[in-house]
């Protein structure tokens, strides 16, 4: 490659060095600028005039007179190199002019030829020095300009061959610098080329370097990876004794085990005709469990009616911090039969009489009021005692039986405090409502096991005013209570429900207390004598439980009625009043009336009339199917410890009383 790149190098130095110079005689035209610059024609031609006004010889003095003689001509000796060099560098382009200009150094000047100053007398011919000849001899003057003249043009001859000379070197040089140029741009090109070739050499040489590095980083990670192999294969090697030796040892293991699996079959083929006998004897005890679950519900119903298909439940509230303290004899608590381990279902309360004091002059005389009912729950009686004498009650909804429990009292005896309990979440002092709950969700697991599934879809809804209200409304539902409607459910119907109420699908316990929350922002409060935050209307909360047993075909569905009943204190005539009070002589007359329809209606079913006053009161209308033949109903009478309220304890505990000695028919489940 280095041969191909000089080659065209040497060859042109070869050829500058051996360029012969293009002209070797000195130059004499004349430099520019001189006064000589027409040639001898025109020279002749300026002459002429002076040759005819010598033949005159009048004029001749005056021509010579009157026109001084011109100074003779002179000719400045130039050399060839500036001639030649001003006509070339025209001609020739720029990638010429370097091989022109390496000729022209090449050519040697020749002798130069001195130069004279203007005004000084022309030379002649010969060597001599011209004698001044007078002014009179024109002719003489004539023959020196005829010599003079025929001296120039000999001088005009020989510069024309000259200049010819120099134009055939031109031409000559010309042409060598076109071929030298012609020359060049080749050379130009092939050095282009050889560049191009070089530089691609130059990328070739660096991409094979780093494809050399990348190879040799290659070969490196080939050679760690070839040094883990081998390492990985020893390894391997030795795992592979290991699990040869495990092999074997798995292979002594596999026939023992193939002598283990003989006599194992053989114990399978028993322990199938054993399962065989067991799923037998399943399908003989689920038989029995069912028929004894049947037999469970039916002695636990007989149980519940044995025990009064309605009961009375008594609750005294305690004292709170800040009341009196009543007096001893005040509340009593009788043992019954079985003495103080027996659980007390009477209650004492002593009264004195002021008036017959007061006509008298002496002691009022005290009276005593006695009171028996199915189980009495003193003040010091906790939320769990209460709901463990219920809890096979709530557990009948379960077997199809509609039940209904509610609370029933004046106010602030504790009946909210019964149904849902106290606020805070704390465990202990849950109500009715959260335990009930949670007791059927508890028992309806277990009986999952025997193929039963239940869904219990909840409701709440409030009584104000003779008014349904929903009590879960939530968001643009608040403040749509008036419009909420009791109605069948459809035609030919008895079920019962609320139009535009929510009925809420529930399944745990946190949805429970979410609706039990909501329900109580939602409800109606206002502060009375009796109570800071007195409920003014009924609130009932109903679970529609629906079972069903797909094995069997059974199914089963029944209402939970919990119901927390308004205050039932009586008016006071002499009481002055004001627009609040209007407001609550509204409530209070709406509450006892309902309360009151309430009493008749369970008094009509006592006495099996063919007429029972339902529709008299929107409570009585909504818990129609939970107060009928086919119901259990259990009432809470709440009364208060305090001696200022024993004249409306003493109505709550009659009104009770005529509750419990009522008996209604026997109960229906309501089974498909």
């Amino acid at each position: 490659m280095e041969s191909q790149q000089r080659s065209p190098l040497l060859e042109v130095r070869g050829n500058v060095e051996l360029k012969r110079p293009l002209v070797k005689a000195p130059s004499r035209l004349p430099l520019p600028g001189t006064r000589f610059k027409r040639g001898p024609d025109r020279m002749e031609d300026a002459l002429e005039p002076e040759k005819k006004r010598t033949r005159g010889l009048d004029t001749v003095t005056k021509i010579a007179t009157s026109h001084p003689r011109p100074p003779a001509l002179t000719v400045r000796p130039q050399t060839q190199s500036q001639t030649t060099a001003p006509k070339v560098a025209k001609k020739t382009g720029p990638r010429c002019s370097t091989a022109i200009g390496t000729v022209l150094k090449n050519q040697k000047p020749g002798p130069a030829v001195p130069a004279q100053k203007p005004g000084a007398a022309p030379s002649v011919l010969g060597g001599k020095k011209p004698t001044k000849r007078p002014a009179w001899d024109l002719k003489g003057q004539l023959c020196d300009l005829s010599a003079e003249l025929k001296c120039c043009r000999e001088r005009t001859q020989t510069l024309n061959q000259e200049n010819q000379q120099l134009q055939d070197q031109l031409k000559e040089a010309q042409q060598q610098a076109r071929a030298l140029g012609a020359e060049c741009r080749t050379l130009e090109g092939e050095l282009a080329r050889v560049q191009a070739q070089a530089e691609q050499g130059q990328q070739e040489l660096g991409s094979l370097r780093a494809r050399v590095l990348e190879l040799e980083e290659q070969l490196g990670t080939q050679q760690g990876l070839v040094q883990e192999l081998q390492k990985e294969q020893r390894g391997l090697q030795e795992e592979r004794r290991g699990l040869a030796a495990r092999l074997e040892e798995q292979e002594r293991r596999l026939q023992a085990s193939e002598a283990a699996l003989l006599g194992s079959q053989a114990e399978v083929a028993s322990l199938r005709q054993e399962a065989a006998t067991q799923a037998t004897l399943l399908v003989e005890q689920g038989e029995r469990l069912h028929g004894l679950e049947m037999e469970r519900r039916r002695l636990h119903n007989q149980l519940q009616e044995l025990k009064g298909n309605i009961r009375v439940f008594c609750r005294v509230r305690p004292v709170l911090p800040g009341e009196p303290t009543p007096s001893p004899g005040f509340l009593l608590f009788p043992s019954g039969l079985g003495g103080p381990s027996d659980p007390p279902t009477r209650l004492s309360i002593s009264r004195s009489d002021e008036r017959r004091g007061t006509l008298s002059g002496t002691p009022a005389p005290t009276t005593r009021h006695d009171f028996s009912f199915d189980r009495v729950f003193p003040p010091g009686s906790g939320q769990d005692q209460v709901f463990e004498e219920i809890a096979m009650l709530v557990q009948s909804a379960l077997d199809g039986y509609p039940v209904c429990i509610f609370a029933y009292g004046q106010t602030g005896s504790g009946k909210t405090f019964t149904m849902e309990g106290g606020p805070g979440g704390d465990p202990q002092v849950e109500g009715l409502i959260p335990r009930a709950l949670r007791h059927l969700f508890s028992v309806a697991q277990e009986l999952g096991g025997q193929g039963w599934t239940y869904s219990f879809v909840a409701s709440y809804v409030e009584i104000y005013n003779e008014t349904v209200r929903d009590l879960l409304a939530a968001g643009t539902r608040k403040g749509q209570g008036s419009e909420c409607e009791i109605r069948r459910a459809g035609p030919g119907s008895e079920e019962l429900t609320v139009t535009n109420a929510r009925y809420v699908p529930v399944s745990c316990e946190k949805e429970v207390e979410a609706l039990l929350q909501l329900a109580r922002q939602n409800r109606a409060v206002a502060r009375t004598s009796q109570n800071e935050r007195s409920s003014r209307s009924h609130s009932v909360f109903q679970l529609q439980i629906s079972g069903e047993h797909a094995g069997r075909g059974l199914q089963c569905a029944a209402p939970l009625s919990l119901v927390d009943l308004a205050g039932s204190e009586r008016l006071d005539p002499g009481l002055a009043l004001g627009p609040g009070e209007r407001e609550r002589l509204r409530e209070t007359q709406a509450i006892n009336s309902s309360l009151s329809t309430l009493g008749l209606v369970i008094m009509a079913l006592s006495n099996k009339e063919s007429h029972v006053p339902y529709r008299n009161s929107k409570l009585t209308y909504l818990l129609q199917n939970s107060l009928g033949g086919s119901a259990k109903m259990l009432m809470f009478v709440n009364i208060s410890p305090l001696e200022e309220n024993v004249s409306e304890s003493l109505n709550s505990l009659r009104f009770a009383s005529k509750v419990n000695q009522c008996v209604i028919g026997t109960a229906q489940a309501n089974r498909k």
